[in-house]
């Protein structure tokens, strides 16, 4: 009986790309490092004038990059695929939404809604918001700045953070560590949405809401890991985040924004 034929894997990473791009810990750091300084940088200048827009071409970035460089297989291979657990989809809803939920109170019991408040100082970069909110109104400008929060950054962040990089350190340090590592690089980047602030012309840090705002996003990106391995799928974490950001909107919106 004759052997049977092993036909070689499919390649992960596209022939143009291969010399240059591998999905290993030294892919995923440099992915870090240079996607880190490029959105710190324009984060900060943002909060000075007010403007974020640019900012969202580092989540388009993002949704690209795998496209660019990964072929099928390795878009697969990093979770680029339909859940093969639906329930770990809406597992990552719930834990999603809770998460903000703990963020928000715990960071209110702490620090009152004054500048302390992550979520009160990410308020104030929302722009044309009318002086004062109406019943009438408040419902349209929820829904305005929700829908695009529930779309660009939980795919753009999630398609690279536990999808792309998360795969790249898990090559080298397995799952567990790589999770780690992507959620505290998450966590660090956005102390340029909060942390590190800009109030009346001038710079800040403030060390206690930062720290928690910090911790409390290393915590809510665990989770989000959670829902992709439950999920069998990068779509778990987007949902989550997705619920995370409509969570945080609704905090804005109903008890910060009056």
């Amino acid at each position: 009986m004759p052997a049977p034929v092993l036909r070689p894997a499919a390649p992960l990473v596209k022939a143009f790309a291969a010399p240059w791009f591998r999905l290993d810990w030294r892919t995923g750091a440099w992915l870090l490092v240079a996607f880190s300084l490029l959105r710190f940088a324009l984060v900060m200048h943002a909060n000075v004038t007010r403007s974020y827009q640019v900012v969202a071409l580092i989540f388009v970035a993002m949704v690209l990059l795998p496209f660019l460089v990964l072929t099928r297989a390795g878009r697969q291979q990093i979770g680029l695929r339909w859940p093969a657990r639906w329930r770990g989809v809406l597992l990552g809803a719930v834990l999603g939404a809770l998460s903000c939920a703990v963020l928000f109170y715990l960071t209110t019991l702490c620090f009152g809604l004054g500048e302390g408040n992550s979520l009160a100082y990410i308020a104030q970069s929302y722009s044309n918001l009318p002086p004062v909110l109406t019943e009438q109104n408040r419902l349209m400008y929820f829904l305005i700045f929700t829908g695009p929060s529930m779309i660009f950054s939980p795919i753009g962040e999630e398609l690279f953070y536990r999808g792309l990089v998360h795969e790249c350190f898990a090559s080298s340090i397995g799952d567990g560590k790589a999770s780690l590592a992507d959620s505290a690089a998450f966590a660090l980047v956005h102390l340029a949405h909060f942390g590190l602030v800009y109030v009346a012309g001038g710079w800040q840090l403030l060390p206690g809401p930062a720290l928690l705002w910090a911790v409390s996003l290393f915590g809510a990106c665990l989770l989000f890991s959670v829902a992709c391995r439950q999920s069998s799928s990068v779509l778990g974490a987007v949902v989550a985040h997705a619920a995370f950001n409509l969570a945080m909107n609704y905090f804005i919106f109903c008890h910060i924004l009056r």
